[in-house]
């Protein structure tokens, strides 16, 4: 029996006693309370690429920025897991060199499929399916990432090309690519289906802010769209979440300021903004939970931020 009486001079000589002594196991030692911070991370690793196994994820916007970074990281988790990737964008020739490294980086363990899709165009959406090698039809995740902004143009003032281009990238072409993947989901299983939807929201679809009405309008949609859907499935196994990032440095501020470098970087300074990779590691966590989890809805910011607008700026 552990005595109460026993009396410790130090904390060092409590922790002392409660790890090595074998007359009084009372406590269990420290080694048993605690694994090691590798060990867990390769027991999580190990299990996430388990759960990953033989599985097809399909990524849109794959060809730079958080869509590019979802990719290696899906690889770089499950290497040897015979794990497919297809990846679409519309510049072909980036998608070409994204799988070549991950084919190189996984010694060919993760298969790769590079497909040019632009996603705002029904007619490529819907002949996506058909078009794709039979083998490679079978898909479990899609990751809808592809989407944009473009101006900072307020109403009346907002060009009607730019009105069409968000909308038709980050709301329509979100749907459309979801109802082409979706009877495969339930055709799978005998619960109603099942696979995951993961759909790359943002803040703004949350807080909408002056200059970004239509980026914002766009966004709120996907939202709107994403929480549905999950209503409509919900008797099924058909996972549907979202990831909503606040401020992330990639090609997104370029494309806003019609390639203007310049103005993008001015955007970032005197701030830590996200980077693709933190969103990246959000996704895969969330597609690699235990089926019966859904982690519904994710914000994350950088640690300088607190909202659509609220950023803490270096001098």
């Amino acid at each position: 029996m552990f005595s109460a009486r026993l009396r410790f001079k130090t904390a060092s000589q409590f922790i002392k006693t409660l790890t090595f002594s074998k007359n009084h196991n009372f406590f269990p030692s420290s080694s048993s309370l605690f694994l090691g911070t590798t060990t867990r991370r390769n027991m999580s690793s190990s299990a996430a690429a388990k759960r990953l196994e033989g599985k097809t994820i399909l990524v849109t916007g794959a060809s730079s920025g958080i869509g590019k970074s979802t990719t290696f990281e899906f690889a770089r988790t499950a290497p040897k897991n015979n794990l497919k990737l297809i990846i679409t964008a519309r510049r072909i020739d980036t998608l070409k060199e994204v799988a070549s490294q991950i084919d190189a980086e996984t010694n060919g363990g993760v298969k790769v499929l590079p497909v040019q899709l632009d996603v705002s165009n029904p007619t490529e959406v819907k002949n996506f399916i058909p078009n794709l090698p039979e083998e490679w039809r079978d898909i479990h995740v899609l990751v809808n990432n592809a989407g944009l902004v473009r101006g900072l143009a307020k109403a009346p003032e907002i060009a009607e090309e730019d009105i069409n281009i968000m909308f038709n990238t980050n709301v329509t072409g979100l749907i459309n690519m979801t109802q082409a993947i979706l009877p495969i989901f339930k055709a799978r299983g005998t619960e109603g289906g099942s696979g995951d939807i993961i759909n790359i929201g943002s803040i703004a679809g949350r807080e909408p802010y002056a200059g970004g009405s239509i980026y914002c309008a766009t966004k709120a949609a996907v939202r709107s769209f994403t929480d549905s859907l999950r209503k409509e499935l919900v008797a099924t196994r058909i996972r549907v979440m979202e990831v909503d990032p606040g401020q992330v440095e990639t090609e997104f501020s370029v494309v806003r300021f019609y390639g203007d470098k310049e103005k993008a970087d001015a955007v970032y300074a005197g701030v830590d903004p996200l980077t693709p990779d933190d969103i990246a590691e959000v996704v895969v966590f969330v597609a690699t939970r235990r089926e019966n989890v859904v982690v519904a809805d994710t914000l994350i910011f950088p640690s300088h931020q607190a909202g659509a607008g609220v950023m803490h700026r270096k001098a």
